[in-house]
């Protein structure tokens, strides 16, 4: 490119926007330590006490929660700057979008709950995503879904994260935008959204050159969804599905990808889909990052 453009080398890339990353030997530390801290004293809270979770486990936000009312322009601008932490930041996403929902009229304790937020990005200020440097280019989705865990609209919360060999590429974290009445439902919506970014990512791959070799594994926790998935007897019974399971009936013979069950991706996924524990955090940190 340099010889059609006047360009000048400065070196390996070290800042993008916000993003710090770090190359060596062992592979590439991408973080936002910079912005984290822009972050934390644009709202005060440099010198903030730090909590160990990004959210206290078992919360429930409603749009009619108790307190006062906020200034909505300093609360969106709150949740914007959170956002774009999300960028490196799996581990606060599912706060982030939980919160992120009352942005029109924040109370104080939705402000509260943003405020913990930052409160653990402090404590993890220096946390990032390491990607080694591997052969292994397997692409692997772990996908879940809660149970009505919005109490406005009951709707759901459904999330999905990818990995390429042991490094985590993609994750979503969002509410559903339909209504369903089992688990079984839920699951096999958010496996059908799972998909849908599956075929993405197989494409995007292919373009990168490194075609997907066998199905790709969804692995999810719920034994209904996948016999559902993997029997069509039982599809007369389920016809308020009916467009997923053309989708999903459509779609796996072409694409080449298959359901399974397994002990660490139900850590992860109680990771994405609610506030965790102490202890759940801390592991499920240590596969992310």
């Amino acid at each position: 490119m340099s010889l059609v453009f006047e360009m000048t080398d400065v070196g390996l890339m070290w800042i993008y926007l916000g993003l710090e990353v770090e190359q060596s030997d062992d592979g590439i530390f991408i973080s936002q330590k910079g912005y984290t801290k822009e972050v934390l004293k644009k709202f005060k809270m440099h010198d903030c006490n730090s909590f160990d979770t990004p959210m206290e486990c078992g919360i429930k936000l409603s749009m009619f929660s108790d307190g006062i009312k906020e200034d909505s322009t300093l609360f969106k601008s709150l949740m914007g700057s959170l956002r774009y932490l999300t960028c490196t930041r799996p581990d606060v996403l599912f706060a982030v979008d939980v919160v992120n929902r009352y942005m029109e009229a924040p109370t104080s304790t939705h402000m509260k709950a943003a405020k913990r937020i930052l409160r653990y990005l402090k404590d993890s200020i220096d946390f990032g995503l390491f990607y080694t440097s591997s052969h292994n280019f397997q692409l692997m989705g772990y996908c879940d879904s809660d149970f009505a865990g919005n109490i406005d609209d009951r709707k759901n919360t459904f999330g999905f994260m990818f990995f390429l060999g042991d490094c985590c590429i993609s994750w979503s974290s969002k509410k559903q935008p339909i209504m369903t009445l089992f688990t079984c439902e839920i699951e096999y919506v958010a496996t059908t959204s799972c998909t849908y970014h599956v075929v993405w990512l197989k494409r995007l791959v292919k373009e990168l050159h490194l075609p997907q070799e066998g199905p790709t594994k969804i692995c999810i926790d719920n034994k209904s969804a996948q016999a559902l998935v993997k029997n069509p007897v039982f599809h007369d019974r389920c016809k308020i599905l009916t467009p997923n399971i053309i989708l999903l009936e459509n779609i796996l013979p072409r694409m080449k990808w298959s359901l399974s069950l397994s002990k660490l991706k139900i850590k992860l996924q109680i990771f994405l889909q609610n506030p965790s524990s102490l202890k759940i955090s801390e592991e499920c940190v240590k596969i992310l990052m």
